[in-house]
């Protein structure tokens, strides 16, 4: 499988040099100094394929105002391309320079020669290692990657190094409707109560997402909601498919003939049905068989 060749190499590479150039202080150390370089962060473009596509301001300014007193302590990622940059992994660290008005920024440049494919692939690999996504954005990546490379869960799982499980949970996020991804992007629901709320069909699960905003219901408190919604489906349909729209009815002679004929059986005789109720299967044998002699 073509996928992470390169790509695992460049994060392996990131890594080791953060290593060597930062002690346990997390100060600059002396060892490959001249690995890092002072680039123009004008030169240096976005991955177009990032997969993130909001960023929380007030933690930008955070980290701008952080950057502006101590430095910037881990220098971002990128690759030459032609006479700019091309941005491989530091988006936040990067906007928070311009942010602060910080015309360079430290940068490791990789020597890596990468495709369109390969950035699509390393925005979304760094992404998920390496950064708190959105968990829309999260699934959108980790879909992306089993549609482009035909993998299975438990492939991406070994990749990114998650669970199957969180993969597979995850990526059940997409299956919900606009409206219930519109409230979860909104942090108006969270991941736990997404993952409730993909059992419920369209319309039932609008009700209960207004409820849980409405009520700022906890997941555990979300999850007796809709197994309350789901109970009472269950009962619905169950009854839907218990009622007959026959217009026939067993007169009283009639329901008098029948128990006679099942003398001996726990039943319960309605207008125009009959309930059995087999406490053995000896009960079972025996009124089967007196079916089959029926029927001869």
């Amino acid at each position: 499988m073509a996928l992470g060749r390169g790509l695992g190499d460049i994060l392996e590479e990131m890594g080791r040099v953060y290593e060597q150039e930062f002690d346990n202080s997390g100060a600059l150390g002396e060892k490959n100094y001249d690995e890092i370089n002072e680039i123009d962060v004008n030169i240096i473009d976005p991955n177009p394929y990032q997969p993130r596509k909001n960023f929380d301001m007030d933690r930008l300014e955070e980290l701008a105002e952080s950057i502006k007193s101590h430095g910037l302590l881990q220098p971002i990622v990128v690759i030459p391309a032609g006479n700019r940059y091309i941005l491989v992994a530091g988006e936040r660290r990067l906007r928070a320079h311009k942010i602060a008005k910080i015309d360079k920024i430290r940068a490791i440049v990789a020597d890596a020669d990468l495709d369109e494919k390969r950035l699509r692939e390393l925005a979304l690999i760094e992404n998920i290692q390496r950064e708190d996504l959105h968990p829309i954005e999260l699934a959108r990546s980790y879909k992306e990657l089993i549609d482009v490379h035909g993998i299975t869960h438990e492939e991406l799982a070994k990749i990114v190094h998650k669970s199957r499980s969180q993969i597979t949970n995850t990526l059940r996020i997409l299956a919900l409707d606009d409206y219930t991804l519109s409230m979860l992007s909104k942090d108006k629901i969270s991941q736990g109560h997404a993952k409730i709320l993909v059992a419920l069909n369209e319309s039932e699960r609008k009700k209960a997402v207004d409820t849980i905003v409405g009520r700022r219901l906890s997941v555990r408190e979300a999850e007796k909601l809709v197994q309350s919604m789901k109970n009472h489906i269950q009962d619905r349909e169950h009854k839907s498919l218990h009622k007959s729209h026959s217009n026939f009815k067993l007169n009283s002679d009639e329901k008098r003939v029948l128990k006679d004929i099942l003398d001996g059986y726990r039943c319960k005789i309605k207008d125009n049905s009959i309930e059995f109720v087999f406490d053995n299967r000896d009960e079972y044998d025996k009124f089967v068989t007196l079916i089959k002699k029926s029927d001869k």
